[in-house]
């Protein structure tokens, strides 16, 4: 049996009543009260994970260090020595297929700078991080964040070091709630549910890094990668839920703009306690994807983790703690379990028979239902068009035409002509590439082909995805970690692209993009698109 358990944070209400709130609350605020050069405060760890605090980072303006609107009272001195930034400091995997394994670490380290803590104060020798299950509760009730994050004051009337002021919420009003389908279908009618959707679809997803007919690129964990602080392309899972509760929970409102919440920057998001039980829900759902009888990688690259710069947290005796995925990987040899292992609500779609019945092949609907096969990767991957110029991302709508090459479309076209023979229609995607810019806390929604008029919550038959921006200004940074390229974002625009096709509406010389944000963006931010590409997948 494990030693640590990690915990519901909603069990007794979620409330400071749970133990495992009010001693966390109690470790973090020990924490909070060293100084940022020490290696076992507060400030140091949510520098491992990203800082703007130190001269190559340092902003004229939020989100540095110095601008972060009390609770809590961020430090930004004394720094601790360049050796020690060099060693700890600024290493988030993002965008990576070290993503789940570097962040697993980061959590046990965390943790067990925590327990020191807690023990010292009194409380459990085995306390363990709880975890926030936004998918959970009966009907999915727990969308709703943890009430313990907004109290200000603890039972002994204390200040509570859980609450945070540059917390906004998607109202931009500090009501924390995550936009699940249990939150949209417990709030019909309100405009504020018909923003990008966090689901569980990806957990789902086959492969770890690849794709076939169920995963999309670039996988469930992430693009293979070298040492990698941001930009590029987020693995499905990271894309979704990650990116997405980390910029709900932080957004921004017209009284705030153009500041916005610390959990939607990686550079300021582990400033925020609730950052942690995110994260352990995240590790979680890594658990439960392995449990389920999906496979990490093997290759030595991932197993040893990179050679450029290795994975290491301070340890509570004082000394560097080094470690790679392969030690990661397995959460039962960590002596760790959670209390719920099962899997979150199932995906709405029912895959590849479901398409083939659509398309009309319903013989071959039957077989592949009856029998599935191992899906197939794909033989050939061709861009079918791209736009032309960069888009700027302003106001509610940005559009962008894609002109497609005839030659290319026929193929799609043909084969979703013939699903019935060949059970392997092509499937097409998105690529909405070097999203660059400073404001990390919005969601884009991307629809092809969106009518005229057409009210976007209402018209979700024309919906690609939807991507969140978390990681934006640090991917557009041209510095030693960064080469400036922004976020590259991988859509599956295959059912839009099939509704088109059953209504004779693709065999058109273009298509239209359309990028709407979640709310009108302010005045000041900078977002904008490099290029928009489609591209299709032949099996």
């Amino acid at each position: 049996m494990a030693t640590y358990t990690r915990n519901n944070a909603w069990n007794k209400g979620g409330n400071l009543t749970n133990p495992d709130l009010l001693w966390y609350a109690k470790g973090v605020g020990k924490m909070m009260s060293r100084a940022l050069n020490d290696p076992a405060s507060w400030w140091f760890y949510a520098a491992i994970h990203g800082e703007y605090v130190t001269p190559a980072n340092i902003q004229p303006a939020f989100p540095g260090w110095k601008f972060i609107k009390a609770p809590p009272t961020v430090p930004t001195s004394p720094l601790p020595t360049k050796a020690a930034q060099d060693l700890y400091w600024n290493q988030c995997q993002h965008q990576s297929w070290f993503f789940p394994p570097w962040h697993r670490g980061y959590l046990m380290a965390l943790e067990a700078q925590l327990r020191q803590d807690i023990v010292s104060l009194g409380g459990p020798a085995t306390w363990a991080l709880p975890y926030w299950n936004y998918f959970g509760g009966t009907n999915g009730s727990q969308y709703q964040m943890p009430p313990a994050f907004a109290a200000k004051k603890l039972p002994d009337n204390s200040p509570n070091p859980l609450f945070v002021n540059m917390r906004y919420g998607p109202d931009g009003n500090g009501n924390i709630f995550i936009p699940t389908p249990a939150g949209e279908a417990a709030h019909p009618g309100d405009p504020n549910f018909s923003r990008g959707q966090v689901n569980a679809n990806y957990m789902s997803n086959d492969l770890y890094t690849g794709h076939d007919q169920v995963t999309k690129l670039p996988g469930f964990g992430g693009p293979e990668t070298l040492f990698h602080h941001g930009g590029g392309t987020s693995g499905n899972w990271e894309g979704n839920p990650h990116n997405l509760v980390h910029v709900y929970v932080g957004y921004y409102g017209a009284v705030t703009a153009p500041l916005y919440g610390l959990m939607s920057d990686p550079g300021t998001a582990g400033l925020d306690p609730i950052f942690y039980l995110h994260h352990a829900n995240i590790d979680r759902m890594w658990a439960i994807w392995n449990a389920n009888g999906n496979a990490n990688p093997t290759k030595s690259g991932w197993l040893k983790g990179p050679t450029t710069r290795k994975f290491v947290m301070p340890g509570t005796n004082g000394q560097p703690w080094y470690y790679t995925p392969d030690q990661m990987k397995d959460l039962a040899k960590l002596n760790y379990s959670y209390q719920e292992l099962k899997s979150p609500p199932a995906p709405k779609a029912a895959g590849l028979p479901k398409r083939l019945a659509l398309l009309g092949a319903k013989d071959a609907a039957a077989a592949a239902k009856k029998a599935p096969a191992t899906p197939a990767k794909p033989k050939v991957t061709e861009l079918l068009g791209a736009s032309a110029r960069p888009l700027k991302i302003s106001g509610r709508v940005s559009k962008a035409a894609v002109k497609l090459d005839a030659g290319v479309r026929r193929k799609t076209t043909r084969s979703l002509a013939m699903a019935a023979k060949t059970a392997a229609p092509d499937n097409v995607y998105i690529k909405v590439e070097n999203v660059r810019g400073t404001f990390d806390a919005t969601v884009l929604s991307v629809y092809l082909d969106l009518p005229e008029g057409a009210k976007p919550g209402e018209s979700r038959q024309y919906l690609a995805g939807n991507i969140a921006l978390f990681g934006l200004r640090r991917a557009s940074m041209k510095d030693g970690q960064h080469a400036g390229e922004g976020l590259t974002f991988i859509l599956d625009a295959t059912p839009v692209i099939d509704q088109l096709h059953l209504k004779n509406e693709f065999d058109v010389e273009s298509l239209q993009v359309s990028v709407i944000p979640a709310d009108p963006l302010p005045e000041n931010a900078d977002i904008t698109v490099g290029r928009i590409s489609i591209y299709r997948e032949g099996f």
